[in-house]
């Protein structure tokens, strides 16, 4: 398929939906970390909180929690391993520069920065292998469509490693069509572009299906016998090869993460869900379909998955079809998986759209028509934004209380709260310790912890009559303990 060329007047269309898709983002930039999937996102920021204030160790990432929680490890040092650290670093690097700004705003704004990259090239995707219509349906779905908007401003780094993704992808779709010298250049671009993706979320490899369809595109059935894929997969691969060799050496800092591929964590223990009917109904049903998509949006999406169309859309989908298949555990039990399939839901909803508009001739008329999409369109809109509105709330008693612990406390104790492992309230607190009452407090005492906070009355009652520990302060929310 012959690819068609971007105009003058698409950076000006690229511009005003970059404009839009900035304003949405920037909804509730300033609440506090307490949002939706805030034990995540919380885990992150205290990583780039202690780059900002003891320096940019990228090989010793350490956060708040000294628990044994994710791990089954000791981690009395709070080393984090998970992600090579430089969204965590980004974000570090600007709230140094700004800090009267928070380090969740500096955190959120490197997510926003990244989602731009992602639009503007789905448009150029979509503009290049359908058409204008597509690139302006599959960019504004991505701009303001809820689900997208949210988890493109999380403090998470997903967006940022699926940006990159998409920068390798786009290096490389271009550099198959120049030659000499900006061939090469886009070719090592795309390669780095990719290794930092690798990086950042070693769960974007997925999307080599994408990128090797372009090496087969130009190649066809010489692609075996070239020696550039090799190339680029083995140098792209050697950065993230090396640094999960390194982290072996601190397995206390290492999540379990076996789980991700087959099983969900529920109130009555971990169940396997590996290809149950669970899985499809809740991410084929409940999250694409109702959540990302608002259900009546679906009927475009499946248009624009069954149509025949370019092939680099079917590898893209695939790409992202590969990945919910493989890590069906994590994609159930976390809304934020889903932050990397985002992109081809898009490009195929505009291209489902653009179906029917070129072939209105088949439907009553063509106003109807148009008023039919726009009804689809909209409908979906707020049916995902009656679903997704919810995860911008936050306990609003939660940064009260850290407030309060904050004062009443210094700032090398160590603390502990009875949050079953959520690490929200450590975090808004600035102090490290354990998320969740595993030992007795005397035992929490021995290793040097100094206070306990419990916002549970039975937990509150308990430790008085214990007669042990001080209450240093209390009310109708939480109580503060001296050990």
């Amino acid at each position: 398929m012959k690819r068609r060329p971007f105009q003058i007047k698409d950076v000006f269309i690229v511009c005003a939906i970059l404009i839009v898709a900035l304003g949405f983002r920037l909804y509730k930039i300033n609440t506090p970390l307490a949002d939706f999937h805030s034990w995540r996102q919380v885990d992150t920021a205290s990583v780039a909180r202690n780059f900002a204030r003891g320096g940019l160790d990228l090989l010793h990432p350490r956060y708040d929690d000294l628990s044994d929680t994710q791990s089954g490890k000791d981690n009395p040092n709070g080393y984090r391993f998970v992600e090579f650290p430089l969204y965590n670093a980004m974000f570090a690097i600007t709230y140094r520069a700004f800090p009267s700004i928070p380090l969740e705003v500096h955190g959120r704004l490197v997510s926003i920065f990244f989602s731009l990259i992602i639009i503007a090239i789905l448009y150029y995707f979509g503009l290049s292998e359908s058409g204008r219509a597509t690139a302006i349906i599959s960019s504004v779905t991505y701009a303001v469509f809820p689900f997208f908007v949210f988890f493109s401003r999380v403090v998470l780094p997903e967006t940022t490693a699926l940006s990159f993704a998409f920068l390798s992808l786009f290096f490389l779709y271009v550099s198959q069509v120049k030659t000499n010298a900006l061939k090469w250049t886009l070719f090592f671009l795309s390669i780095l572009s990719f290794s930092l993706s690798l990086l950042i979320k070693p769960t974007t490899i997925f999307y080599s299906i994408a990128l090797l369809y372009i090496f087969f595109q130009k190649y066809r059935l010489s692609f075996f016998r070239k020696v550039e894929p090799y190339i680029y997969f083995a140098l792209s691969a050697i950065p993230v090869i090396l640094w999960r060799m390194y982290i072996l050496k601190f397995p206390e800092g290492i999540p379990a993460s076996q789980w991700l591929i087959t099983s969900v964590n529920t109130f009555e223990g971990q169940k396997i869900i590996f290809f149950k009917p669970a899985f499809f109904r809740w991410i084929f049903f409940e999250r694409i379909n109702n959540l990302i998509l608002g259900g009546f949006l679906t009927v475009p999406f499946i248009v624009g998955l069954i149509k025949k169309q370019s092939g680099f859309f079917y590898a893209v989908f695939l790409s992202a079809l590969a990945y919910l298949l493989v890590f069906q555990g994590g994609n159930v039990q976390h809304e934020y998986y889903q932050i990397l399939i985002l992109p081809p839901i898009a490009l195929l909803i505009g291209s489902g759209i653009t179906f029917f508009e070129r072939n209105r001739k088949l439907f009553v008329h063509p106003v109807l028509l148009f008023a039919t999409l726009l009804f689809l369109f909209g409908s979906s809109f707020f049916f995902s934004y009656y679903r997704v509105r919810d995860f911008y709330q936050y306990p609003a008693e939660l940064p009260q209380i850290a407030k309060i612990v904050n004062t009443l406390t210094q700032k090398d104790d160590k603390i502990i709260t009875d949050r079953m492992g959520d690490t929200t309230l450590l975090y808004l607190i600035d102090r490290k310790g354990s998320p969740v009452l595993g030992k007795s407090l005397d035992e929490y005492k021995e290793k040097g912890y100094s206070y306990f906070v419990t916002l549970t009355n039975d937990t509150i009652q308990q430790t008085k009559d214990q007669m042990k520990f001080d209450v240093v302060f209390e009310n109708d929310k939480f109580a503060l303990f001296h050990l």
